[in-house]
């Protein structure tokens, strides 16, 4: 996908299209998660320190990720990746690997080319949004293709082209080859491919050792044998927080870490999983980073349990100086739960003894996303993230341009709208509140079996079919 992030904003949002748009932490330790073409112009560009790029680009528009929006693109893009093959690989939300052949969906380079235009037009009709497609007879060399297919392409690298292609381009194109390694290839000579085939495999082993040495030399000669593995197996599921300003009270920190123990459950349910082995994770003032676990008897998808044993691991941790990171995770996955009876119980006595009391408002995850405010927080405490969506009682959906000084600053428009007005308001005005974000595509795209792709019920594709009815 083109600029994922920033595209997915600026087709959510009609007053920013065609201009810059920045994505990412807005915190002083923040940094860019995605920037549009527009926006890179300037210099700005991802894993960039968020201050930085606000000196690049001054005027660009600013905004926190909506990672509930991005996950429902990523979704409806690989369902249309999957109804190619069954092999799939996703490398990200926005990236994945598909074996064409797998699926009978192409047999030489002219069937591969239509397939390939084909899905940049059903990714634009059900997502609203550009994607670049890579064709090549490997995995190293399809996503060569693809990045140079970008924005809005698609390169196939025929057979037979690829040593004279990968010749005058950079070391750091092949995978594996990150700023270290080049710096140690540009220090011995080596700055192109070409010349890292030139050097022989044997001087690469002795620069870099014998895996690697081997690895690239081989990726230097096109040769790539890796098969698309599909979708992995998850092994862990935790969730981590990085404090703009470093916690130094303990109390608070124990509150961080109860919470995140909250939100690890949450997921860890949501994927319909349990896990044995606890994990605390914490980033010191000074960037040391601890890490401390404990397995339990069996598995669990318990809060209390999680919560109390991210409790435990917590006390054997120094945190004098302050933290400016937290993680809970669990590992040891399981699909089943053995139950423990006296962690239930007192999970119980603890809901019992919490009803009435007001919610606490929760922080945005690892990735910056609050999509909704519980009912129960009062509204001076809620929050207000730049680019975020809200409802009003009189103006209807809108985002957040930006709050502070009590004030919010809302633009009313939809992904379905013209640019829409701006209007400012007490950030605890009662008729104000956090909404879900707006499909970006009106209508529906239904595959050939009938079901849903695109953002309409499936019943309006047809399903489920009457019994006795032809498919």
């Amino acid at each position: 996908m083109d600029a994922f992030f920033a595209s997915a904003e600026q087709a959510a949002k009609p007053s920013l299209r065609g201009k810059a748009v920045v994505v990412g932490g807005l915190g002083p330790r923040g940094v860019v998660a995605t920037a549009s073409y527009e926006a890179r112009v300037f210099g700005v560009h991802s894993a960039m320190p968020m201050a930085q790029a606000r000196r690049l680009a001054p005027n660009a528009a600013y905004l926190v990720p909506r990672f509930a929006l991005y996950r429902e693109i990523s979704e409806q893009v690989m369902g249309l990746l999957r109804a190619l093959s069954p092999l799939v690989e996703p490398l990200s939300l926005d990236e994945a690997f598909v074996d064409l052949e797998a699926g009978e969906a192409a047999w030489d380079e002219a069937s591969a080319r239509l397939a390939g235009a084909k899905l940049r037009v059903d990714i634009r009709t059900v997502t609203g949004l550009t994607g670049s497609v890579g064709l090549a007879g490997s995995k190293m060399l399809a996503k060569i293709a693809s990045e140079q297919a970008k924005p809005d392409g698609l390169v196939v690298i025929e057979p037979g082209t690829e040593r004279a292609l990968l010749g005058p381009m950079s070391v750091r194109t092949l995978p594996g080859v990150g700023p270290a390694t080049g710096d140690h290839l540009r220090r011995a000579g080596i700055t192109t491919v070409d010349e890292i085939a030139e050097a022989g495999e044997d001087e690469l082993v002795r620069l870099l050792g014998k895996a690697h040495g081997h690895a690239l030399y081989a990726m230097a000669l096109a040769h790539d044998e890796r098969p698309v593995v599909a979708e992995r197996e998850t092994k862990s599921v935790s969730v981590e927080d990085t404090y703009d300003v470093d916690i130094h009270d303990r109390m608070r920190v124990g509150l961080e870490v109860q919470r995140l123990a909250d939100r690890c459950v949450r997921r860890l349910r949501d994927a319909g999983l349990s896990g044995r082995t606890i994990v605390l994770k914490v980033r010191r003032y000074d960037f040391s980073t601890l890490t401390r676990s404990e397995t339990l008897r069996g598995p669990t998808d318990d809060p209390g349990v999680v919560r109390e044993a991210a409790a435990r691991l917590l006390e054997a941790v120094d945190t004098t100086g302050g933290v400016r990171l937290l993680g809970v995770g669990v590992s040891g996955l399981a699909d089943y739960t053995q139950e423990d009876l006296f962690a239930q119980a007192q999970a119980q006595a603890e809901a019992e003894a919490a009803a009435g009391e007001s919610a606490v408002p929760e922080h945005p995850d690892e990735e910056g996303a609050q999509d909704t405010v519980p009912e129960q927080v009062p509204p001076a405490e809620r929050r207000w993230p730049a680019g975020h969506d809200v409802r009003h009682a009189e103006y209807g959906h809108g985002w957040v341009q930006g709050s502070g000084l009590g004030r919010v600053t809302v633009r009313f428009e939809t992904p379905y709208s013209e640019p829409g007005r701006v209007r400012t308001f007490r950030t605890d005005d009662v008729a104000l509140e956090l909404a879900d974000p707006l499909p970006l595509v009106r209508g529906t795209v239904c595959d050939r079996r009938g079901g849903e792709v695109g953002s309409a019920p499936r019943a309006e594709c047809g399903w489920p079919r009457p019994r006795g009815g032809a498919a």
